[in-house]
């Protein structure tokens, strides 16, 4: 069975998912626990860092979109950040670009939610 392993980074209130290895049908219950995790805990600024993700499939893909309703009904939003071209170009041909804000690195990602946070206090 492909190697797949997720690890959460808190930075304040915004939380930082990190993906290694192969994301497909068997280990999408993975990053599903990981994500519900976070929404238990209520903390719903949450940045995926695909950096060292080497593969996706539709299983993986179908994780995000089963719970970014629920993160954005509270206020929050899942950012995602330093794909590969590969990776990348997966989320593209489905159209996430136009549901998901996409970054280059985490730190833009971060910083993002932390400008939106200014704008709103």
């Amino acid at each position: 069975m492909a190697e797949f392993s997720t690890s959460v980074s808190d930075k304040g209130e915004i939380s930082t998912i990190y993906l290694k290895g192969f994301l497909d049908a068997h280990t999408a219950p993975m990053l599903e626990n990981t994500i519900s995790g976070l929404i238990d805990s209520r903390k719903y600024s949450i940045v995926v860092n695909f950096q060292e993700l080497a593969y996706i499939s539709s299983a993986g893909l179908g994780v995000f979109m089963a719970f970014i309703e629920k993160v954005r009904e509270n206020a929050g939003d899942i950012k995602l950040s330093a794909m590969s071209d590969k990776v990348y170009n997966i989320f593209d041909l489905l159209g996430f670009p136009l549901l998901y804000e996409i970054y280059k690195t985490e730190e833009e990602a971060i910083n993002k939610f932390k400008e939106t946070k200014n704008l709103e206090s």
